[in-house]
């Protein structure tokens, strides 16, 4: 008999990793042990996304699965962002875990960045989304019945921050944005479906715009966002409970 693979699983709030947990689930041979996301210290926000900490429990609290947050400060670099994540890899390799599982699609360098550091620990990378069709993945999402609200867009999608992701609204969607946002288009907040015991009620707060100096890499436990020019901008919806 196969054994089972302790893992954690990269928890980001956000559709793709809700789809990946949904299936995770599924498998008998998978232990999950932690919710593992990073959160910006200084603003108790998910790192990237902006959702409030506060939500962030509550969606595992309906889950039922153990959060484990790992605190940063705000755009740290790549150095001090490695070596944070190592201290708490080796953490978790301490207590039996084995794999770690992400809700990446597609991205080929992200996928061998996260590989290569898990490599390293003697750990292993699980990746149930990976090379799936993301225009059939979101009708999937939806057609499950989960909901999630748009909470974070890049500058030109400011329009679609704040709405709750639809069949209409992915049709919607600019002809070069991927309909899962897997570029980092737009991140989002899952708020009920299939792996929740219970709805996790908000009301909509102030929609702010936030500019940054572009770092090698925007990373956080479920997204990377690339930017090629000196500056880059993200609208944010903030989201209250």
């Amino acid at each position: 008999m196969a054994a089972k693979k302790i893992c954690i699983f990269n928890w980001s709030g956000g559709k793709d990793s809700a789809l990946a947990l949904h299936y995770a689930l599924q498998d008998p041979l998978v232990e999950i042990r932690y919710l593992v996301t990073t959160v910006t210290e200084e603003f108790n926000r998910v790192s990237m996304h902006g959702v409030r900490e506060s939500l962030l429990i509550a969606q595992a609290e309906s889950i039922g699965i153990p959060l484990y947050q790992i605190r940063l400060g705000e755009m740290p670099d790549m150095k001090t962002y490695d070596d944070i994540m190592r201290d708490h890899l080796l953490k978790f390799k301490a207590e039996g875990i084995t794999h770690s599982l992400y809700g990446d699609i597609f991205l080929e360098d992200l996928r061998n960045y996260r590989e290569s550091k898990l490599a390293e620990l003697g750990l292993i990378g699980l990746f149930p989304l990976w090379k799936r069709d993301t225009t059939k993945l979101i009708h999937e999402f939806l057609a499950l019945t989960y909901k999630t609200i748009i909470v974070c867009t890049k500058e030109s999608l400011a329009s679609f921050c704040g709405k709750v992701l639809s069949e209409a609204l992915v049709k919607g969607l600019p002809h070069d944005i991927d309909p899962c946002g897997e570029n980092g288009e737009f991140h989002t907040f899952v708020f009920e479906g299939p792996i929740f015991r219970k709805k996790i009620h908000f009301t909509l707060g102030e929609k702010v715009f936030r500019s940054y100096k572009t770092p090698q890499t925007v990373s956080e436990g479920g997204d990377v966002c690339y930017s090629q020019s000196s500056s880059y901008g993200f609208w944010y919806m903030d989201l209250l409970n």
